[in-house]
């Protein structure tokens, strides 16, 4: 199992960015995929995270109006849409799945089976 985000870059405070997080290795297993963020000195932090189906997804108070997460289930790639960006959400991105035929949505990084590597957004003001 693999999971390989990108997109990350600089941009300035109100710009936008997408992330990407495409899986392999999971074909044939229903899984929901999360993102979470995390500055120098900070703990992990939850972000988003999207069902199998991509019909449900919960957002962090923070970025909720700012931020979209979308899946395209063809491409095994979840999307991480931030518009509005501000110099808080500074961070290396990570992208998570979690094995779940049930379609939940946790928020915390243990519930999460597989990681990926991360992709550095700065947002300078």
């Amino acid at each position: 199992v693999q999971l390989q985000a990108s997109g990350g870059g600089l941009v300035q405070a109100g710009g936008s960015l997408r992330l990407s997080c495409a899986a392999s290795g999971l074909t044939f297993t229903t899984y929901s995929v999360g993102w979470f963020r995390q500055a120098p000195g900070k703990d992990r932090e939850f972000v988003a995270t999207i069902n199998w189906s991509g019909r449900n997804a919960v957002y962090t108070d923070s970025v909720t109006g700012r931020f979209t997460i979308s899946r395209d289930a063809l491409k095994n790639t979840v999307y991480l849409q931030m518009d509005r960006l501000k110099p808080e959400d500074t961070a290396v991105y990570l992208c998570a799945a979690h094995i779940s035929s049930a379609g939940s949505l946790p928020r915390t990084p243990p519930s999460y089976d597989y990681w990926g590597q991360g992709t550095e957004v700065t947002v300078s003001s």
